[in-house]
Order: C-alpha cells, then sequence, then structure tokens
C-alpha cells in the first residue's frame, strides 16, 4: 500500500461535529480564516503525494472508506490550503468540486490526535 496523503488532526473547531450528524466533516490546514475555524477539524502537515482517486482508500485512525468519487478541487485546495469536505454518501458523482465523496458508512469519532490518511493498494 502507498500513502498519497497524511495528517493528523491538532484541534476541533466548537461546531465541527455538528457536520457528521450529515454524513460529513470539514479540514483545514491551521491557517484558515478565522471565521471558518468553528467549523472544521483543523491539522498542520499537509502532505498530498499523489493525486487522490476514485477507489482510493480513506482511513481515519483504523477505520478504512472507499472513495467513489473526486471533486474537481479536492486535489488542488488538499494541497494548497489543507481544505476539503469529506461526504460519506456514497455517491460517484462529484458535483461539488471541494468535496471528497466516501462509501455510505459511518463515521468513527475525530478527536486532536486522529489520523488521516489515503492509500491506495
Amino acid at each position: 500500500m502507498n500513502t498519497i496523503y497524511r495528517t493528523v488532526i491538532t484541534s476541533v473547531g466548537d461546531l465541527a461535529e455538528g457536520f457528521l450528524e450529515h454524513d460529513m466533516f470539514i479540514t483545514f490546514k491551521d491557517n484558515a480564516p478565522q471565521e471558518l475555524v468553528d467549523y472544521c477539524f483543523m491539522h498542520q502537515e499537509n502532505n498530498l503525494l499523489d493525486y487522490i482517486q476514485v477507489n482510493d482508500i480513506l482511513q481515519i485512525d483504523r477505520q478504512q472508506y472507499l472513495i467513489t468519487g473526486v471533486g474537481s478541487l479536492v486535489n488542488d485546495n488538499l494541497r494548497n490550503l489543507g481544505h476539503i469536505t469529506y461526504k460519506f454518501s456514497g455517491e460517484t458523482d462529484a458535483s461539488i468540486a471541494g468535496t471528497l465523496y466516501l462509501e455510505k458508512k459511518e463515521i468513527i469519532p475525530l478527536n486532536e490526535g486522529t489520523i488521516i490518511e489515503v492509500i491506495r493498494n
């Protein structure tokens, strides 16, 4: 397996967990505009080594999720801003440019120290 992307959650915005009820969450590198910090899971590392593709695997700690769609801005936004939305809906039509679509599956809790990776077999 090759690691395509890896980061670690360093802080959780006050309202970030509210999006989990809607099967999604948002990440942003620690340089996020102040008005967005409350809504995001923040991180410092931003190691995108290759383009994320459909059928890659998102791994949150040790839980794996199949990537079903990649919005047209996901790779650029992740590389430049560390900012994307992760949507666990199973959709294959990646209609929202900054969204990474994943299989419909319960999202495990995210906390400070949670490791987020994208891996390719």
